[in-house]
């Protein structure tokens, strides 16, 4: 609430010296066409040098011009500093989100340690500590490591700097591995998810980077899904596309929400999900792995409480993009058919 009012008190400000400005062109302008009917009126009684016609002109569009101008100026320093405002904002939810992302998994580990050095464990029970650790350092690990890509996506040094292996697959075959694969990461049972379709062409992929396309999609589903979660999936090829439409069943988003979703540091609150803890930048991902292979993700919703529908477009294999492709399997060290050379 204090924040709402703050961005209130920032926008009446704004209006308030708007409003002063243009008072004081109006008041400008009166004064100016008053004294000018005067002057008009007995200044050639008195000295004609006192009128002059031309000079007098400039002077008020000249004027009018640098208030414009002002006027312009202090609008684009205000949707700056707005900007500036808003950003700053999603950064401390950033920071808020991440802490506690971080500490989390630390303060698990952390326990399992106390418990292991001040008690006589025994040996299974050792081993079931061991590999709960294990999983909260993998999740750090992925955690920062998701952080340091996307930095280096913000400033374009993530190619060269992380491992590529883009390679030509089969969709059909490598997609529903893949669905597979992050439904059981994601701990979706494969009776909640329904698979259609099959698309006969060929993709150019880097599995483990575009599987965390469907990591982050389920993972999301499964956080804003009140009731079990159940996934649509449909699959389909075009002459020059791969489709691929994933439809889950939980509290949908917004109309307004919708075109801000892959921004950084985005999280959308629900009054039936108030507690879903997350950093912002899951989607954001999504759009950038999506983008680096050549496509683009979209998101449909009738609104909060229908469930929500991404599509993914990927580019098929040797139709279209084959530039772009080639400099993929290149990244890659991958061989590029001769017939690709042409």
């Amino acid at each position: 609430m204090k924040k709402t009012h703050s961005l209130f008190y920032h926008i009446l400000i704004f209006i308030v010296a708007q409003v002063a400005w243009l008072s004081l062109l109006g008041l400008w302008i009166y004064w100016y066409v008053s004294n000018y009917i005067i002057l008009t009126k007995v200044g050639s009684k008195i000295s004609p040098q006192l009128i002059s016609g031309n000079t007098n002109l400039f002077a008020l569009i000249s004027g009018l011009i640098l208030m414009v101008a002002i006027s312009l100026g202090m609008s684009l320093i205000f949707v700056y500093l707005t900007r500036q405002i808003s950003l700053t904002r999603m950064y401390d939810n950033f920071i808020a989100s991440i802490t506690h992302e971080l500490k989390s998994p630390l303060s698990s580990i952390q326990l399992y340690l106390e418990t292991l050095r001040s008690r006589q464990i025994p040996r299974d029970k050792q081993q079931e500590f061991f590999t709960l650790m294990l999983n909260d350092v993998e999740r750090l690990n992925k955690l920062i490591s998701s952080i340091l890509y996307l930095s280096g996506l913000d400033q374009k040094k993530t190619i060269g700097k992380y491992a590529y292996d883009y390679q030509i697959y089969d969709s059909d075959q490598v997609l529903r591995q893949m669905i597979r694969d992050s439904a059981e990461q994601v701990h979706i049972p494969d009776k909640a998810i329904r698979i259609s379709g099959h698309p006969s062409c060929q993709c150019v992929l880097d599995r483990n980077w575009f599987r965390l396309v469907f990591d982050n999609l389920f993972d999301n589903a499964a956080k804003y899904t009140v009731q079990p979660v159940q996934l649509d999936i449909r699959l389909n090829c075009t002459r020059k596309k791969i489709l691929i439409e994933i439809t889950d069943n939980g509290v949908g988003i917004a109309s307004k929400d919708q075109k801000k979703i892959f921004h950084k540091f985005q999280r959308l609150e629900h009054h039936n999900s108030p507690s879903v803890k997350g950093t912002g930048l899951g989607l954001y991902w999504v759009n950038e792995l999506v983008r680096f292979h050549g496509g683009r993700i979209g998101v449909f919703s009738k609104g909060q409480g229908y469930g929500t529908t991404f599509k993914i477009e990927l580019p098929v294999y040797r139709v279209s993009k084959k530039h772009y492709i080639k400099n993929l399997l290149k990244r890659s060290r991958k061989t590029v058919p001769a017939d690709e050379k042409k």
